[in-house]
């Protein structure tokens, strides 16, 4: 029986999880978090931090594993990648290759080295350095650590003298102890979060999303809802693919699933702004299989244990599909206690309902992807319907908070996001 690695322990790695069971696998997973909820579906858990390269290359070679991958998990890519390198297994691309991609600043650097259009940016260890920079940036600008996914620590800066605070953000989030100040990108429409396919480095499936973000949340740069298909123009989308290949080649990748956000700015140029070997979060992959048909999550299985893929032909959406993450507006906090939803919508718009959060777990503000509840997929007829539904959720959506302080309080508890 074939051992596949898995590096996390999320929710998000269950069906990924469950799938590689179909296929006779024998799954560990590995994280330095034994409560974590996927190691209940796991054959085998290694206590062992994901970060540390080292000590799961010794544990992978001493198993024999056959594959690695790091779905849905950040922290992991790298290592992922380190390990299936040591042990001459399938994965995306060389570890130089993933520590480009999965490092802001160094990724920025490679962009802007081979003319690719890229916000003006460097990239930092020592927070009192960018004091001498505060010329060469176009204010306001962003602060990100290096090696963060679903905006952890990303601040929006409008003036030099709350530069401190910001890297202190980002700092408090980085593994590395770096981070990057790059321009604040003005775009058009909608930026794009979605789950794109390699085969030996060509791109096999590709698409575009509308990812809208939560102004009334406690971090508005942490994507609250994903609708497909895109408002992005396909001539924008053309351009992004030729870019996305072009890039693929360059780091001579080779066979995968990627998470990947673009954007159009307001120049009318589109950007390059993250490319992740990886399964996204908020269960990209599982919304574009069904409403594409692409067998994503089985296919990264497949590659990473070298068994042959599923074709990836891919049927237009129909209908308007949403992915909208709950989570807890700014300030509001609590235990939770249930979710309730309005039994018509649950009927005629609700496909999937996947809660990462349990009745009495700590309800915090939604400062980043990590802070969400749980995630829906609803579908809809019309866009105009999905966004009068999704953008009053506090019609038929309840999340039902117990006041820390107070027992038998209750909070209305709304994801909700403008265009």
């Amino acid at each position: 029986m074939k051992k596949l690695l898995i590096l996390g322990g999320s929710s998000y790695i269950v069906p990924v999880i469950q799938k590689a069971h179909e296929l006779g696998l024998f799954v560990i997973t590995c994280d330095y978090l034994p409560q974590n909820i996927a190691h209940t579906y796991s054959d085998e858990y290694w206590n062992i931090s994901i970060i540390e390269k080292e000590l799961v290359l010794r544990a992978a070679e001493k198993e024999k594993i056959d594959g690695v991958i790091s779905f849905a998990c950040d922290p992991g890519v790298v290592t992922a990648a380190y390990v299936a390198e040591k042990m001459n297994l399938p994965f995306q691309g060389s570890y130089e290759a993933v520590s480009i991609l999965q490092d802001k600043g160094r990724f920025r650097q490679f962009l802007m080295e081979h003319e690719f259009n890229c916000p003006h940016s460097r990239r930092y260890t020592d927070r009192e350095a960018p004091k001498k920079d505060i010329e060469f940036f176009h204010w306001p600008v962003m602060v990100k650590p290096v090696d963060s996914a679903g905006s952890k620590g990303v601040t929006k800066v409008g003036k030099p003298d709350e530069l401190s605070v910001a890297i202190d953000t980002a700092l408090a989030i980085s593994h590395c102890g770096a981070f990057i100040i790059e321009d604040f990108l003005t775009f058009q429409g909608f930026h794009s979060s979605a789950d794109p396919f390699t085969v030996d480095g060509k791109l096999e499936f590709v698409s575009y999303s509308d990812q809208l973000f939560d102004p009334e949340a406690a971090n508005q740069y942490t994507p609250a809802r994903i609708i497909w298909p895109t408002t992005m123009t396909r001539e924008h989308q053309d351009e992004l693919t030729k870019e996305t290949q072009r890039l693929m080649e360059l780091l001579h990748m080779r066979t995968g699933i990627y998470n990947i956000e673009t954007c159009v700015g307001r120049d009318g140029r589109p950007y390059l702004m993250e490319v992740s070997p990886r399964g996204g979060g908020c269960k990209i992959a599982e919304l574009q299989e069904m409403a594409m048909g692409v067998p994503l999550v089985e296919n990264e299985i497949r590659k990473a244990v070298a068994m042959p893929l599923l074709p990836m032909k891919a049927h237009p959406v129909e209908g308007h599909w949403c992915e909208m993450i709950l989570h807890a507006q700014s300030g509001q906090s609590g235990i939770l206690q249930n979710i309730s939803i309005d039994d018509k919508v649950c009927k005629k718009y609700l496909r999937l309902l996947a809660m990462s959060a349990r009745p009495g777990d700590l309800v915090e503000p939604f400062t980043g992807a990590n802070k969400s509840l749980g995630d829906m997929f609803l579908h809809f007829e019309s866009r105009e319907m999905l966004d009068r539904m999704t953008q009053h959720p506090c019609e038929w959506i309840q999340v039902n908070l117990e006041n820390k302080k107070k027992i038998g309080g209750g909070t209305k508890l709304m994801p909700r996001s403008k265009s």
